[in-house]
């Protein structure tokens, strides 16, 4: 009986099992070409019987409890209904948007801190030359702050009207950052750093002309603000995880890390897309509403807590725990082999 301890073709075999399980999460079979296919049948069965094999010669749990989930997953792709629109809906939310999320959370922190450096910069340069309104689209706000136009209670005349404009206008935003972010990512720098300079720049010329103001726009903006910011740089750091894939394409192809990638960032792009109906919703009724600043700020803390809350732990498995273990095996078996050298 051959043993799977021989070198690191089966953890190869593994791996690219994991990865053309990976394309598989948004189109199932579909997805892959005719010769993806029928690899993929070939690695399932080599991954069977590696999960037999290792029942019978190791007892090693974390090394049987991998090859298990990894055939678990394979199995459910290959004998899955096609029909089964619910439960694709289902496990898109209870499980493969958190996790894309969690896999991929380097490239959306650094949008976050990009969107959250510009808006600095706009605020303080702002405060120190109001001028700089101008630089950022801003013409006629430091007019409108001095005359008290508290241009977003117009959305009380017409809530449901202006939820639905709102919406459209923040899908819009949002798919811009990430097409842009296609571009080897520096479109999605260029709209991260100028959003963020955007919104900067109006709170700073609020708090230096007419603090009050300032707070105002503050209640109205904190309601929505964090689901729907979030949104942004959420998607253009989806953007840019296939910009970075064209660049740093890895033991891929472009064509392959892109394909890969795409799959990975239009998963957070439909989940943002949800998010931001809820986002336009509290922007359309309750952020211009005369209730309570208090009541304002708690649904922007709650609802970004459930959000965050939902992104961060929903969905965890152990097949998540020992993800990447093919690679860790790999490596520790490459190590004991020279040594043993």
């Amino acid at each position: 009986m051959r043993s799977i301890f021989d070198g690191a073709a089966n953890t190869n075999q593994w791996q690219r099992l994991e990865d053309l399980l990976e394309l598989m999460k948004v189109t199932g079979l579909r997805g892959l070409s005719r010769m993806e296919v029928r690899e993929f049948g070939e690695l399932y069965r080599r991954a069977a019987s590696d999960l037999a094999i290792a029942r019978a010669e190791t007892r090693d749990p974390s090394l049987v409890g991998y090859l298990n989930g990894l055939v678990i997953r394979a199995h459910g792709h290959i004998y899955r209904a096609e029909s089964e629109g619910a439960g694709i809906i289902r496990r898109f939310f209870g499980s493969e948007l958190p996790r894309t999320f969690r896999r991929n959370w380097k490239f959306l922190a650094f949008a976050f801190a990009i969107f959250a450096g510009s808006a600095v910069f706009g605020f303080v340069t702002t405060w120190i030359d109001t001028d700089f309104t101008h630089f950022v689209g801003l013409s006629g706000v430091t007019e409108q702050i001095r005359s008290g136009n508290r241009w977003w209670l117009s959305l009380n005349d017409a809530n449901q009207i202006g939820a639905t404009s709102i919406m459209v206008n923040n899908i819009l935003v949002m798919i811009r950052a990430f097409a842009l972010g296609a571009f080897f990512a520096v479109g999605a720098v260029y709209v991260l750093a100028f959003e963020g300079a955007r919104l900067g720049s109006v709170f700073g010329a609020g708090y230096k002309i007419d603090p009050a103001f300032a707070n105002d726009l503050a209640s109205f903006v904190v309601g929505h603000g964090v689901i729907e910011l979030s949104c942004i740089f959420f998607c253009a750091g989806a953007g840019m995880m296939i910009g970075y894939s064209l660049i740093a394409p890895g033991d891929l192809t472009r064509a392959q890390a892109m394909k890969k990638s795409g799959m990975e960032a239009a998963r957070i792009v439909i989940g943002c897309a949800c998010f931001l109906v809820v986002a336009g919703t509290i922007e359309g009724f309750l952020s211009p509403s005369t209730m309570p600043a208090s009541v304002k700020i708690a649904t922007g803390l709650l609802t970004g807590l459930a959000m965050y809350s939902y992104l961060f732990f929903v969905g965890r498995s152990e097949g998540e725990a020992t993800s990447g273990f093919a690679q860790q095996f790999s490596l520790a078996s490459s190590t004991t082999g020279s040594n043993t050298r």
